[in-house]
């Protein structure tokens, strides 16, 4: 793990995750800043050490094109704030579904619009009803997002490094206390 570098925009947000020999590349073009390293060492002459990044920091703001945001399961979670829309409680990623507000066997379509986040006791007590008919309330209507919160999905098998931990700041919702 110590072999990869997260990027964060010029406004601290995580950005992507980047092999360190990039990292380096985007340092001495100048494109990046070094906030945190790791504590393996790349070079060492008399005068110079050069530590392997951990952080970097575009020095640009970067300004890329505006898309819609993407349909995604991490990104109805973050719009629902990892809180089901029935009973209210905030839990972590792994405890939560989406569900289809109009049942798909009702003509229900998978969308921003139809779709929210549930726990699985709510997503089981309202089976294949509508809220109404399972005599559930949504806490909000769902609604396609204008923007999101940046979150860096990453695809880890254990957790990211510590040196990370200050700048991803969602890492808590979606691992704490998941077992190693």
């Amino acid at each position: 793990m110590s072999g990869q570098v997260l990027i964060l925009t010029a406004g601290m947000e995580p950005h992507r995750v980047v092999p360190w020999q990039k990292a380096i590349n985007m340092l001495f073009l100048g494109k990046v800043e070094v906030l945190e390293e790791y504590d393996e060492v790349l070079y060492r002459s008399v005068t110079i050490t050069i530590r392997m990044p951990a952080v970097v920091r575009l020095v640009r703001v970067f300004r890329g094109i505006k898309r819609a945001v993407k349909f995604s399961r991490i990104n109805v979670f973050t719009r629902d704030k990892f809180t089901c829309q029935y009973c209210g409680e905030k839990r972590k990623m792994r405890e939560l579904n989406y569900d289809h507000v109009v049942p798909r066997h009702m003509g229900g379509r998978t969308t921003w619009e139809n779709i929210v986040t549930s726990c699985y006791p709510c997503n089981a007590r309202k089976r294949n009803r509508t809220p109404e008919m399972a005599g559930m309330t949504l806490l909000s209507l769902p609604s396609k997002p204008r923007t999101l919160p940046i979150t860096v999905h990453l695809n880890f098998a254990g957790d990211i490094p510590e040196v990370w931990s200050s700048y991803v700041y969602w890492n808590a919702a979606m691992t704490e206390g998941e077992d190693p």
